[in-house]
């Protein structure tokens, strides 16, 4: 097992990859994603929104394919995290409170278990796409974040970049990366919506984000690292790929020393 970094400064990749409707497979392609992400040094590996499982269109096998957080997807990412000596963030298809829908949930698991987990509150209701026939949304609550090497990570899916609350939310409980798992849909301008808003939400709470999207051709890919100022450090195309880059303490608080835009606001966040 790799030691664990010590320093303020967190390798980090993006796996991108197109999950499918089986779960095994799925977890046999994130075991060689995490292999190859850790081989290039990475001490974080984050991969889409469904990597337990996905259709399109989604169905009722959804429901028939969710999982516990206690289940096999989780325990196969708490061994693969153990192994690698790695923090690995994924999409999992949740058990929800009625047999019709699941919850669309992002974990974060290190190799002794859970460290956050955190349920998808912006259902994708646009763009002609109705998340919510399928999907239950995530109650309103605590911001789900973890720590690694003294740097903060905060969890958020997909639909929720649009909505600059809940990266606001995350930042104002501490977070420094904004890490968000996505399923980031294809059609007119929307990999122009999905780079714009990554930077959007990195430059606008002087944080990095990391964010993971599925592949062409449902997906529009595109998957970074992008730093406080809004810059891409490390990205994918729209293939199958990983990309590794560093998150950095000292970058965030020279950032935030230059432009102290959090510190300087006037409103804050409230839920309705």
């Amino acid at each position: 097992m790799t030691e664990p970094v010590s320093s303020a400064a967190v390798p980090v990749a993006v796996c991108q990859f197109a999950p499918t409707d089986s779960r095994e497979g799925n977890r046999d392609r994130i075991a060689a994603l995490t292999a190859d992400a850790a081989a290039r040094g990475a001490k974080l590996v984050v991969f889409p929104e469904y990597s337990s499982y996905f259709v399109n269109p989604m169905d009722a096998t959804l429901a028939e394919n969710a999982e516990d957080l206690d289940g096999e997807f989780v325990a196969t990412l708490t061994a693969l995290a153990a192994e690698y000596g790695v923090v690995i963030v994924a999409g999992l298809v949740e058990t929800a409170s009625d047999a019709a829908h699941v919850r669309n949930t992002v974990v974060a698991v290190r190799g002794d278990g859970l460290l956050a987990s955190y349920r998808k509150q912006h259902l994708y209701d646009a763009f002609g796409q109705s998340e919510s026939d399928w999907v239950e949304a995530g109650e309103l609550g605590t911001p789900a974040s973890f720590e690694l090497a003294g740097i903060r990570f905060g969890l958020m899916t997909c639909y929720d970049l649009r909505f600059p609350e809940v990266s606001r939310t995350l930042i104002d409980q501490g977070a420094d990366v904004l890490v968000i798992p996505a399923e980031w849909v294809r059609g007119p301008l929307k990999e122009h919506h999905w780079t714009t808003l990554l930077a959007a939400r990195a430059i606008e709470n002087t944080a990095y984000v990391v964010a993971a999207d599925h592949p062409a051709p449902i997906g529009v890919g595109h998957s970074q690292v992008v730093d406080p100022q809004g810059v891409v450090l490390a990205g994918v195309a729209s293939d199958e790929g990983i990309a590794v880059s560093v998150v950095d303490r000292s970058v965030i608080e020279r950032v935030r020393e230059t432009n102290p835009s959090l510190r300087v606001r006037r409103y804050a966040v409230r839920p309705r």
